[in-house]
């Protein structure tokens, strides 16, 4: 639907959840870092993982879809890292329609490293692309294919039709620990605006490439009237969030407390279809759905992926959708709309949760905080830089204050609700609600929020195997110490950036 046209947030459409055909069960990770391996529902769509050594989940409490995904270790030398390829002109129609290309880091083959799409739950890379038309202000969506270093596409990537000087913003998302972009050519990274991060101290698991431009160019069009960013809507479902109770709650963005994490604004909603038999992977077209048999559905695990796809259906919520240009212009969901939507001034809850200081991917590489690549990283996604006011919300200690107080209210008083969704990640919870809490007890803990002088709101039950199936919560509100350290961590520094990919404060 052209975005100009669009005077709220979809209420309808077709729905990706509904082509998920078996609760999804991973490897232990805190929230969605960690990637899904789905099988697709209908015509000749395989029932089977393409890893060998996948593991089914249990069937779930209820008629919400399921998944398999692999397990087992990355690589006999767990690796954890990986390059991606970007192709030349990487903004340009035939940039987009050029196939990035995954491989090992520092010289590493795919096979040696691991960082292969056969292996997506583990190490699988996922590009995004959203679209600025400059002279209309209409929005756009194309993902731009993945495929392991050595293969071809199991199905040519369809050339997108672009507007006239288009304004281009590309998101990378990660399964892994740290995705480096590597250049086709010397010139590559840099005329596309690209960013990794700082010398010496990537991101981890996102860049981006052009980002500050599309942000720009796009508040600036909203300025003037040409770009039309719809209501986040409201939901007859929700009981209580940021604080207040009553139905009618407005829908929550990634900008909410209620339902952010240690590293809010990453990862992306793009979506493969793996042929297992060829370890090929295509575009998740609806033409390319068909004509693939036995195809597997890879998602990248990120905070737009729970709003979207878990978190919204069941609160009565749709995400903000664009024509999808590799799919019959099918509306579709991004990174950049979900910011772009979170951002809208009418949309913004009372306390915003930007990214912190204290979210591991924009600490040093010393682990310090770095209000430089903060800064960095908030351009990229289109937030206001770290200042005197914003850090009244989101410095490290009030990031850890309003996620005590607004998230754990909203989980608890939510509680019924949420646990009729499905868990992203059965290993974390076994519903919506479980996995929630869990992951939120866990963000406390990769925050050092304790730090600050809070204290852990959330106590966890978990089964024999680990999973999360109760918890409870103290719902006093609390006030955060410390508060005056902007750039150097509470205690020395936290060593070890993304050390959340495999710790287990919940005991699991």
């Amino acid at each position: 639907m052209p975005i100009g046209r669009q005077s709220r947030r979809r209420q309808g459409g077709r729905s990706r959840a509904a082509r998920i055909a078996v609760p999804l069960a991973i490897p232990m990770a805190l929230g969605l870092t960690l990637g899904i391996v789905i099988t697709v529902s209908g015509g000749t769509h395989s029932t089977a993982s393409p890893a060998a050594d996948a593991a089914s989940a249990s069937p779930s409490a209820s008629p919400t879809p399921s998944a398999t995904s692999s397990g087992g270790t990355t690589t006999p030398t767990a690796n954890v890292n990986c390059d991606i390829i970007v192709p030349a002109h990487p903004l340009t129609a035939k940039g987009l329609a050029t196939a990035y290309q995954l491989t090992g880091p520092d010289g590493m083959t795919p096979e040696a490293s691991g960082c292969t799409m056969t292996n997506a739950a583990n190490l699988g890379a996922f590009v995004q692309a959203t679209i600025l038309d400059p002279r209309t202000g209409k929005l756009y969506v194309y993902d731009p294919l993945v495929i392991t270093q050595g293969t071809t596409p199991a199905v040519a990537p369809v050339v997108p039709k672009l507007p006239r000087n288009a304004i281009v913003t590309i998101d990378f998302g990660f399964n892994g620990t740290d995705l480096t972009q590597v250049g086709a050519t010397p010139n590559t990274l840099g005329n596309a605006n690209c960013v990794n991060g700082e010398p010496g101290s990537v991101f981890g698991q996102v860049s981006f490439c052009n980002g500050t431009n599309f942000f720009t160019a796009a508040h600036q069009l909203e300025a003037e009237g040409r770009l039309v960013v719809p209501s986040e809507g409201t939901s007859t479902k929700i009981v209580a969030s940021g604080g207040a109770l009553g139905t009618g709650q407005a829908c929550p963005t990634t900008h909410n407390f209620d339902m952010v994490d240690q590293d809010p604004s990453d990862n992306v909603t793009t979506e493969y279809l793996l042929n297992p038999a060829t370890g090929q992977t295509a575009q998740d077209t609806a033409s390319n759905a068909g004509n693939i048999a036995g195809s597997m559905l890879l998602l990248n695990g990120s905070d737009n992926t729970l709003l979207d796809l878990f978190m919204d259906p069941v609160l009565g919520c749709t995400p903000f959708q664009v024509p999808d240009l590799a799919n019959n212009d099918q509306p579709t969901s991004s990174q950049a709309l979900d910011e772009l939507l979170a951002e809208k001034t009418r949309n913004q809850p009372k306390l915003v949760a930007l990214v912190p200081e204290n979210d591991e991917m924009t600490l040093n590489g010393d682990g310090q905080f770095d209000v430089a690549k903060t800064d960095l990283y908030r351009e990229e996604v289109g937030q206001t830089l770290v200042n005197r006011q914003n850090n009244q919300t989101s410095s490290p200690a009030m990031y850890c204050q309003n996620l005590v107080n607004i998230q754990t209210p909203f989980i608890a008083a939510n509680q019924a609700l949420l646990a009729t969704g499905q868990s992203p990640v059965t290993a974390v919870g076994d519903n919506l609600f479980t996995f929630l809490a869990n992951r939120l007890s866990m963000s406390f803990t990769n925050l050092a929020c304790q730090d600050f002088g809070l204290t852990d709101p959330v106590t966890v039950t978990l089964n024999g195997a680990g999973v999360g199936v109760a918890a409870t919560f103290n719902t006093t509100p609390q006030k955060a110490t410390n508060t005056g350290s902007t750039t150097t961590p509470p205690q020395g520094g936290r060593k070890g950036r993304n050390h959340h990919r495999y710790m287990n404060p919940s005991g699991m």
